[in-house]
């Protein structure tokens, strides 16, 4: 295939292929031509530039375009969007993506650029929200304005891009800014997602390959010419976009082979998938049937800076080589191991596309289903519903697996430890609590806490003498390499847990103030809301009794001017126990973004000032 990009063609409007037209505007717009409906001729269009398309609706011997599907937030794809929702243009765009349309102003208002390593082109976006009718279906169809589209995720360009698919007589691809011509992209620097890194340009080699599994006739890029053949094109530009990775690499990256083939066999049905951000485990059944233990960021190259959520791509990539070399029908179950996004980013997706069943431990599933109402580390952004709720220290049968749930805090309080035996393997799998690499009289172990997620004094006492108690042949964690179990790696893990709860007396006042590990007495909940101005809202306090003694608490809100609350009634606490106190606020005045709210606590004698906050929106 020969290097050269084609020569370009100036008219504004070209008929590419029957009845698919391109605009040539800050981008190329597509518009495609609708099955005619009750003698009103629509099209949709891919992407729309400045809007310049509604003007020249003639040309292509349109009456209107009924809808506006995005491949990417970009501003050259997106700044005439205003003109689309004004004229009721229904405007569809990436899931990833939806808040860079949507409230791109939040990303104004809180987005660094002081001292800034997030080089993300999130910049590069709308100045002003605008009004969306959906997210595309990833992996999925849709029908838009009479055309069936499928929608195929191919991060590179921006975590969240997408390409379209359509059939019309021929298998067209409408790829964004993947690819500019065979062999080359439209932007390099665009893919530099972090400050020295490649998570973008070894994103893009992936989606050139997955996006050439489907196997387009014809590509159609949002800058540079039409492309026939497309797999040819696309197979290029994945080789050179390797070999531009492994330039600023010590050793070649393996990730083609990892997409080909990214389950290691720890025995002949337990799987690991290493190409996962937190590593995925898969359970066979004889059934067909797979059981996936965690499903965060599947074959990640790595996460950019920020954390919001255009930052963050969930995807199925490996799924197609789990099937091929595995015997494998479908992913029946998920269960995550505790809430962080890592281990539980694609499960709602794992759900839409292949009908996965969530069963979360009863510890995890609530934070799972509203993780607004939590002031936790790590929440994935969007909810995610159990379809059965596990009880902990319970079993449960999945096909011919018996399954334990047990209680496992340290590195986090809401989270469970899985118990089960296959191929003759006694198995326990337990998260991100500890890294499993320590050598017993050689080096330590890394327990794995952060005291925001809950953590506890004597979590690790507690989790040594579970292991104690299951003695598992395999340890298998969330992101390091599996540990065959030895009963002098179980006994160093108990000398371990029992210098963490030693240190954290000698460094506590503990004998005369119960502060537990993270200091913490009081919290609200929700952290996060939505409110309407001029409307009630309820809130809970949980408040701790940290004194030796049974006092009283007194829980004071703490509001905006103009804002007003019934003041709760104060509390009797036990010596250590905690309750929940209700209360109720009103708001006034105009919309607000985080607007604060807090409350002023008193314990017996201890004076905590305004020791808890929420944060809430108005509208």
């Amino acid at each position: 295939m020969a290097d050269d990009v084609p020569s370009v063609d100036a008219r504004e409007v070209t008929e590419v292929l029957p009845g698919v037209f391109r605009v040539r505007d800050t981008c190329h717009v597509y518009v495609i031509c609708a099955p005619s409906s009750g003698g009103r001729r629509t099209g949709i269009a891919i992407d729309f530039g400045s809007g310049r398309v509604l003007d020249l609706l003639e040309e292509m011997g349109l009456d209107a375009i009924t809808d506006v599907l995005m491949t990417h937030h970009h501003r050259d794809q997106a700044q005439g969007l205003p003109r689309a929702a004004a004229a009721g243009i229904a405007v569809h765009v990436p899931p990833v993506e939806a808040e860079l349309f949507s409230a791109v102003d939040q990303m104004w208002a809180a987005r660094e650029v002081g001292n800034n390593y997030n080089l993300r082109t999130d910049r590069f976006s709308l100045l002003e929200p605008v009004p969306i009718s959906s997210t595309v279906p990833e992996y999925r169809a849709a029908t838009y304005g009479g055309v069936q589209v499928r929608v195929l995720p191919t991060p590179g360009h921006t975590p969240g891009s997408v390409t379209y698919l359509i059939q019309k007589g021929r298998r067209l691809a409408f790829t964004g800014d993947l690819i500019y011509a065979p062999g080359k992209v439209w932007s390099l620097a665009a893919t530099q997602w972090s400050y020295t890194e490649n998570e973008g340009p070894t994103m893009a080699v992936l989606s050139c390959d997955l996006l050439a599994a489907e196997e387009p006739d014809v590509l159609l890029p949002s800058h540079g010419e039409v492309m026939d053949p497309g797999v040819a094109a696309l197979k290029l530009t994945g080789d050179r976009l390797l070999e531009y990775v492994n330039l600023r690499r010590p050793e070649p990256t393996r990730i083609r082979e990892k997409l080909a083939n990214p389950y290691r066999a720890l025995t002949e049905h337990l799987l690991v998938n290493e190409s996962s951000e937190s590593r995925s485990y898969v359970l066979i059944s004889a059934t067909g049937a797979a059981l996936m233990i965690d499903y965060g960021y599947d074959m990640t190259t790595g996460l950019p800076p920020g954390h919001e959520r255009a930052a963050r791509r969930p995807w199925l990539a490996s799924l197609p080589g789990l099937k091929a070399h595995h015997p494998v029908a479908h992913v029946e179950v998920a269960l995550p191991t505790h809430y962080h996004d890592d281990h539980v980013a694609g499960m709602n997706l794992l759900r839409d596309v292949e009908g996965t069943q969530v069963w979360s431990p009863a510890n995890v599933a609530p934070i799972l289903a509203d993780p607004v109402r939590y002031d936790l580390p790590c929440l994935w952004h969007d909810p995610i519903r159990s379809d059965r709720v596990l009880g902990i220290g319970e079993s449960f049968t999945w096909h011919e697996y018996e399954i334990t749930v047990h209680e496992l805090p340290g590195h986090t309080l809401f989270a469970a430890a899985f118990e089960f035996e296959v191929d003759g393997v006694r198995v326990l799998v337990t998260g991100d609590q500890q890294d499993g690499q320590g050598i017993p009289g050689t080096t330590r172990e890394t327990r794995n806490y952060q005291y925001h997620n809950r953590f506890r004094i004597t979590d690790y006492r507690d989790s040594a003498a579970l292991y104690h108690r299951v003695a598992p042949g395999l340890m298998i964690t969330g992101h390091w390499k599996e540990r065959w179990v030895t009963e002098d790696y179980l006994q160093m893990l108990a000398d371990e847990a029992e210098e963490l709860v030693q240190i954290h007396h000698d460094l506590l006042p503990l004998e005369n103030l119960d502060t537990g590990a993270d200091g913490v007495f009081a919290r609200i909940e929700p952290y996060r809301s939505t409110v309407a101005s001029d409307e009630a809202a309820t809130y809970e306090v949980w408040v701790r009794n940290p004194l030796r003694e049974a006092t009283t608490a007194h829980v004071a809100p703490v509001l905006p001017d103009g804002w007003s609350a019934v003041v709760p009634d104060p509390i009797t606490l036990e010596p250590g126990g905690t309750a929940r106190v209700p209360f109720t606020i009103t708001t006034t005045g105009p919309a607000r973004y985080r607007a604060r709210i807090a409350v002023d606590v008193t314990v017996g004698d201890l004076r905590l000032g305004q020791h808890a906050e929420a944060l809430v929106n108005v509208c």
